[in-house]
């Protein structure tokens, strides 16, 4: 009985060596295209998600709670913008 093991799978002959610079668990873009929204705060906080692209998976989380900042922020800015007055309340101030 022969117990020895090959140390490196054989290549099939048809197919190319694998390429020894490749890893598989290196950054790598995502490549997702991001349409502009118009707002200048929003498309910010959406470009900067393409950071992540050239980060190894435990940098993503920075880049992530930052783009939520920015995003959380641009909403807030709506609701500090000054709208029209509201209209009296005609039945509020009774003598």
């Amino acid at each position: 009985m022969d117990d020895a093991v090959p140390e490196t799978p054989a290549v099939a002959q048809d197919q190319p060596a694998p390429d020894p610079g490749y890893d598989p668990a290196s950054p790598a873009p995502l490549n997702v295209p991001r349409t502009p929204t118009g707002d200048a705060g929003v498309d910010a906080a959406l470009d900067r998600l393409g950071d992540a692209d050239h980060l190894a998976t435990d940098g993503h989380l920075e880049v992530y709670e930052d783009v939520h900042r920015g995003l959380r922020d641009a909403l807030t800015a709506l609701d500090a913008r000054p709208g029209p007055p509201a209209p009296p309340r005609p039945y509020e101030h009774r003598s």
